[in-house]
This record gives C-alpha cells, sequence and structure tokens, in this order.
C-alpha cells in the first residue's frame, strides 16, 4: 500500500464521518449517535428557503435547523412568538426540497405543542407528511418530557431545546443566559436528564454557562447541540443569517462571523442601480435580436 492509498481505516472514517461522509442517503438519527461514540463534533446551521438550504447541503452540513428563528430573520417579526404552523409548514417543505443528505429538522412553533401532548403530536406528523422533515424540535425540559415521550413512541425523532428558550422571551423578560447559580444549574440539568429518559435523540443548550454545557454533555448519552454553551458540547449551531453577515446591528456573543454578506449583496445592489442609471445594463451581450 503505498502512501496515496487509504488504509481501511481511513475509509471507514470517510464513509461514516458526518461532515462529508454519507452522500447517497439522508443523514439520520444513527449517524448522531455513532458521532457521539466517536468523539466527532458536527455542524448545524439553520435554513429557511430551498437555495440557501442547497448552499449547505453541498457544503456537507449534517443537519439543517428549520427554526421559528424564521420569526425574526426572515419575517420581520421581534420574536418567534407569532410564528405559525402553516409558516413552519411551508418553510420546512421548501428546505426538504432543496437538499439531499442533510438531515431535517424543523421547529413547533409556540403554541402547536404547548396545550397537550397530543397537540404535538397532530402538528409533528404535520411537519412529517406535509413538509417531509426527519425530525421535529420543541423547547422545554421537564415539562415537555410527556411530548417528547409519546412522539418518540409514535415514531417522530424528537430534538429537545432547554436553557434559554426563545418562546418564552415574554416569560423570561428578555434573553438572559440560563443555568446560573446551583438551584438553576441543578434543574437544567433535571431538564437535560428528563428530555434523554423521555427519548430525545439531542438536545439544544441555548444560552448557558460553558461549564455547565460540558457538564450536561458528559452526564447525557445523547448528543449535545450548544449555541452560547460553550466549546464542550458534542454539536454547534447557529443562525445562519448571523453566521454569514446578513443580520443587521448587534448579534449575540456567542455568534462568529464567516462573512460579510450584507455588505456584499448591499454593493451588488448598488452597482446594478448605478448600471441601470447609466445604461451600462443592459449591454448587448444582455439583449436578443
Amino acid at each position: 500500500m503505498n502512501a496515496s492509498t487509504p488504509s481501511p481505516a481511513q475509509n471507514q472514517a470517510s464513509t461514516t464521518s458526518l461532515y462529508g461522509g454519507v452522500t447517497n442517503r439522508r443523514v439520520t438519527v444513527r449517524d448522531l449517535a455513532a458521532a457521539k461514540q466517536r468523539g466527532e463534533r458536527w455542524s448545524m446551521l439553520t435554513a429557511y428557503d430551498a437555495l440557501t438550504a442547497g448552499v449547505f447541503d453541498e457544503a456537507g452540513i449534517p443537519v439543517l435547523l428549520v427554526g421559528d428563528s424564521a420569526g425574526n430573520c426572515h419575517l420581520g417579526y421581534e420574536t418567534t412568538v407569532p410564528v405559525t404552523m402553516d409558516q413552519m409548514v411551508m418553510l420546512s417543505a421548501a428546505v426538504v426540497r432543496g437538499t439531499k443528505r442533510t438531515m431535517i429538522v424543523a421547529d413547533l412553533p409556540f403554541g402547536s405543542y404547548q396545550e397537550s401532548p397530543a397537540q404535538a403530536m397532530h402538528n409533528a406528523a404535520r411537519l412529517m407528511k406535509e413538509a417531509g422533515v426527519g425530525a421535529v424540535k420543541l423547547e422545554g425540559g421537564e415539562r415537555s418530557a410527556r411530548s417528547i415521550e409519546l412522539l418518540v413512541e409514535a415514531g417522530v425523532p424528537v430534538m429537545a431545546h432547554i436553557g434559554l428558550t426563545p418562546q418564552s422571551v415574554h416569560a423570561l423578560g428578555g434573553y438572559p443566559v440560563q443555568g446560573r447559580g446551583d438551584e438553576a444549574a441543578h434543574q437544567l440539568l433535571r431538564d437535560a436528564k428528563a428530555v434523554q429518559q423521555a427519548g430525545a435523540f439531542a438536545v439544544v443548550l441555548e444560552a448557558v454557562p460553558a461549564e455547565l454545557a460540558a457538564q450536561v454533555t458528559e452526564q447525557l448519552a445523547i448528543p449535545t447541540v450548544g449555541i452560547g454553551g460553550g466549546p464542550d458540547t458534542d454539536a454547534q449551531v447557529l443562525v445562519w443569517t448571523d453566521m454569514a453577515g446578513m443580520t443587521a446591528g448587534r448579534v449575540p456573543k456567542f455568534v462568529k462571523q464567516y462573512a460579510d454578506l450584507r455588505a456584499v449583496l448591499g454593493d451588488a445592489a448598488r452597482a446594478y442601480a448605478e448600471d441601470v442609471r447609466t445604461g451600462a445594463f443592459p449591454a448587448a451581450e444582455h439583449s436578443f435580436h
């Protein structure tokens, strides 16, 4: 075997790795569980349309979240609270259509699951049947455990979300860091263990102290997904418009901006407008004869 020939172990790693591995099917919850066992960290981004989702799919992102964060960054709402089930179904279906490999997780929006486990089942079924998603996400730890249990029993993969839960913005009085202090930390640990016991395949930890997120990650058998949870979670998620520099104004402390697409798009729009104003566009090569 020469130096350029991959070893059997390298071949196995390339086919099992979440990033750039499986290419002939969708990533599944079993792949995420296996990654936890291997100690492989993975990335998740939000997506709300087919075009953007397709870019992230081609880039190898293994999991895309159709978040109700669309309310803030695409639909013009101040919070996620006004987002409806019909909107989530429409956005989720677009993301599914635009992708081939990535696992698609869709948020259950505010008011679509809090009433009862039966309500959660009804709306989760809509996202799976009408939009074609592979899993749903809902907020809450112990308070949502029964709904998670019912969904999982019915065959619906569930990603849980604890710590800062944006749908509770009015009750929380904003977006404060969660889990500070002994009592709050103990509650977050109870929430994490409750969603794991209920059958969730992963749990998002949002805006919690890094040390606490590391403790949760060590104690759980399921993957933890951090967003403002420090470096020791099994995975990380960001809102794509924050990550790519499309969001105007301040962004949360936990955001790292990897591009400045807002400036790029603004420059392109200004250049287009100037070409139209001066008559430079359309030129002969853009015209039919």
